[in-house]
């Protein structure tokens, strides 16, 4: 496309959306679709690395049964598997992860970081090792739950959101059948990190003010959808499933409305000429 008419067409639609980055899985036939990515091939909207041996559908499923029901945006959802298989690289820590794929500024200036999250009874992630969910390299914010390392007690019940590995907000217990929708309000340029929070299909509203003194460090690819497990002497692995829907990152006024707005013009445009 030519500069004279790309300039117009970008200064007419800037306005109408403000996502940055859509991994609301929307465009997949199946996890299968993930299998299309590779360092010599960056396609799609994520980087499928980090997994265990085995086949994409041990690890990661999409369904409309695995999202939020009250999001209408997304088409289907995502559920991760952790099983006896789910090693990467040769670590002991169980682990299925993806990263964005994108050149757009998720990691500068104001910018917020959305997802929902949910669990059943079947398959439930333990209350007694320690799992970070939807995390950065530096763990400079993330969500945890199950016992934490170093805690007092054999397990936590609870779901735990953390800046700089300090809990500033938590739900006593992580219910299942329940989905529970956030949004990282991340200040890259301020070091601030704040969190927004909502149960089912309500509005997300803050219910942490930004947080100060927080090591927003991110190279734009290092924002962990997914999950680690922590090993444990004496608790045996099981498998566990989580179920993940409504990922995005926007920046501008936050979209306050379960599973965001609807794909901008915009960013249709931008992609297209990356």
């Amino acid at each position: 496309m030519k500069t004279s008419t790309l300039f117009p067409a970008l200064c007419g639609v800037a306005v109408e959306g403000a996502v940055l980055w859509d991994g609301r899985f929307n465009d997949f036939t199946s996890s299968a679709d993930l299998n299309n990515w590779s360092w010599s091939n960056q396609v799609g909207p994520y980087q499928y690395y980090i997994h265990g041996s085995g086949t994409v559908n041990r690890y990661i499923n999409l369904s409309p049964d695995y999202k939020n029901p009250n999001d209408t945006v997304s088409r289907q959802g995502a559920r991760f598997t952790l099983d006896s298989t789910a090693y990467w690289n040769g670590q002991t820590m169980r682990r299925i992860e993806l990263i964005p794929q994108t050149k757009a500024a998720i990691n500068r200036g104001k910018v917020f970081y959305h997802f929902s999250l949910s669990r059943k009874d079947t398959n439930a992630p333990s209350v007694n090792k320690e799992h970070q969910i939807c995390f950065f390299e530096s763990h400079f914010t993330e969500l945890k739950y199950g016992w934490i390392s170093g805690e007092q007690g054999a397990s936590n019940p609870a779901l735990q959101w953390m800046t700089n590995q300090r809990t500033q907000w938590k739900l006593s217990e992580w219910k299942a059948n329940v989905w529970h929708n956030f949004a990282y309000e991340i200040d890259f340029g301020a070091n601030r990190v704040g969190l927004w929070y909502s149960e089912g299909g309500a509005d997300l509203k803050q219910v942490v003010a930004p947080v100060s003194g927080v090591s927003t460090s991110s190279n734009g690819a290092d924002w962990h959808l997914g999950v680690l497990e922590l090993p444990r002497s004496g608790y045996p692995n099981t498998n566990e499933d989580y179920y993940f829907s409504g990922v995005f990152i926007e920046d501008g006024a936050i979209t306050t409305k379960i599973g965001g707005p609807g794909e901008s013009s915009f960013y249709i445009l931008y992609q297209s000429i990356l």
